[in-house]
């Protein structure tokens, strides 16, 4: 059985001219928590939705649980969980409509619905709101009511598109508990988000700029990547932040020096005549 639940291979999307997705290239394997970072207008969002089946690409190949992005977009969907930053909650409902109408949504049987409730409820802490509205619910129930909806169908895949945008330290820790959970149970986690300690929590990082995959490895990794290049190139590629607080021998660069650094070189090397879209 193939190990990676996404595979993609040189995947691009154009929207006229400009390139939004350039050639990019990764795979995710099962029961990994990916993490997807970039800027505003990097080409995050523009990725999820080719690899969600909701977007064709425009050149390149990928799978997403074994089903290829551009003939089996519906098996992609039918086979994924997706959460957005905007909760994908609808406000005017209460907890246990959301959860009814996200069950007719993935056409759970009869039997399981009932089980897939409790389990929602009880994983969101939302044992004596079930009657309540979602507009009224604080931001750290919202999610996990959320990603509750999202995992209604257990899918293998889930995707989560800044998930804890605007929510509270102490609920964005429970949340990423949950995700740990998931991950434990093999679920495959592909996550983007703009928080530096949470892009810590991943496994693996994959930095995207300008449509371009600049970075990919374990936090780790692109820590020793850097900090061994600094040291090679008398601090060339070193973001002006980290030449400004360089880390003691002992320690190395923070994950923000390592994108501020790749941004740079990227920017640095790009040709002016390139049509990528910001």
């Amino acid at each position: 059985m193939n190990q990676n639940a996404v595979v993609v291979t040189n995947l691009e999307k154009r929207f006229g001219r400009f390139v939004a997705v350039n050639r990019v290239s990764f795979e995710v394997a099962r029961g990994e928590v990916f993490g997807f970072l970039g800027p505003n207008g990097a080409g995050k969002s523009t990725t999820i939705r080719m690899l969600c089946g909701i977007l064709a690409p425009s050149g390149g190949r990928g799978t997403v649980a074994g089903f290829d992005v551009r003939t089996q977009p519906e098996q992609i969907k039918a086979n994924i969980g997706y959460m957005s930053q905007k909760f994908s909650l609808y406000q005017d409902l209460t907890v246990e409509e959301n959860i009814d109408f996200f069950s007719g949504i993935y056409r759970l049987p009869r039997e399981k619905k009932r089980e897939r409730k409790d389990w929602v409820i009880e994983m969101a802490g939302l044992s004596g709101h079930r009657h309540s509205l979602a507009a009224v619910l604080s931001g750290g129930w919202k999610q996990r009511l959320a990603l509750g909806c999202a995992i209604l169908h257990e899918p293998p895949i889930i995707f989560l598109d800044e998930p804890t945008s605007g929510v509270d330290p102490i609920s964005r820790r429970q949340f990423w508990d949950l995700i740990y959970d998931l991950s434990g149970r093999g679920v495959t986690v592909f996550v983007t988000t703009h928080y530096m300690d949470e892009a810590e929590y991943c496994n693996r990082l994959g930095l995207i700029y300008r449509g371009e995959l600049i970075a990919l490895g374990t936090p780790h990794e692109l820590k020793v990547e850097l900090a061994t290049t600094t040291e090679a190139a008398g601090n060339a590629v070193v973001s002006d932040a980290a030449r400004q607080s360089p880390p003691t021998p002992s320690a190395l660069p923070t994950l923000e020096d390592v994108f501020v650094a790749r941004i740079e070189a990227h920017d640095r090397m790009e040709q002016p005549e390139a049509e990528v879209q910001r």
